[in-house]
């Protein structure tokens, strides 16, 4: 399994998300610089870190969307390539109409920064074969417009089909407002596409793949992935 890992000015989470697939999967990825016009030979998966690219100006993600790299992160994602999305990438991949929906402001107008529960709800994605469906993570954000919003044709798309992979929960796997920390529709955390390659979601697992940081619970995404191309394959 071969990663690239995007860096736009601005990326912040962009060695942590190196750090997670290495100590995670043994492998070893590789930076990808925005202004690239090419990729890498034998990519099976890039990965839009978290950060505040090109410092959040216009919107988040608005601008990344036009860097160089992103002509080439479409069309991977095009060509059944993998994707992930996190916090600043998620938002990305809305702005690049990779995934649907849109990421707003958080609803309590504040930079939210700690951990959450969330809950596995499609744990049958390349993504989340690690986890349980059901199973309740707890993994940090970080983040001022977190707050997921479709529209409702949208919505009932994202729900009929098993497209929303993670939400907002208490401990104890409910999902309640009081759980949701930015506001976001249906308490969504994380959603992937119709055909199943390209996944964005706002928590961190990143942050959450060594035991010195609280919690391992965000190996799961990079270990899936992995059991996928050692088994499946593209």
């Amino acid at each position: 399994m071969k990663v690239g890992i995007v860096v736009f000015p601005g990326s912040n989470c962009d060695r942590d998300a190196f750090y997670a697939v290495q100590q995670t999967t043994g492998r070893e990825p590789c930076f990808l610089w925005h202004k690239e016009t090419e990729l890498p030979p034998g990519l099976d998966c890039i990965i839009l870190p978290g950060g505040f690219s090109y410092g959040d100006y216009l919107r988040s993600g608005a601008i990344a969307r036009f860097s160089p790299i992103m002509g080439e992160v479409v069309r991977f994602a095009e060509r059944g390539g993998f994707v992930i999305g996190i916090c600043n990438g998620f938002q990305i991949l809305t702005e690049a109409q990779l995934l649907p929906g849109a990421l707003l402001r958080n609803a309590q107008q504040r930079f939210v920064c700690r951990h959450v529960h969330i809950r596995v709800d499609n744990a049958d994605t390349p993504f989340t074969t690690a986890y349980q469906h059901g199973q309740v993570l707890r993994i940090p954000i970080a983040h001022g417009e977190g707050r997921y919003y479709a529209l409702p044709d949208v919505l009932a798309d994202l729900e009929a089909n098993g497209h929303i992979v993670f939400r907002y929960c208490a401990p104890d796997g409910t999902i309640t407002d009081e759980s949701n920390p930015n506001g976001s529709v249906a308490n969504i955390a994380g959603i992937i596409n119709r055909r199943g390659n390209v996944l964005g979601l706002m928590p961190h697992p990143e942050r959450a793949c060594d035991p010195i940081l609280g919690s391992v619970d965000g190996q799961g995404v990079f270990k899936s992935l992995l059991h996928y191309f050692a088994n499946v394959g593209v």
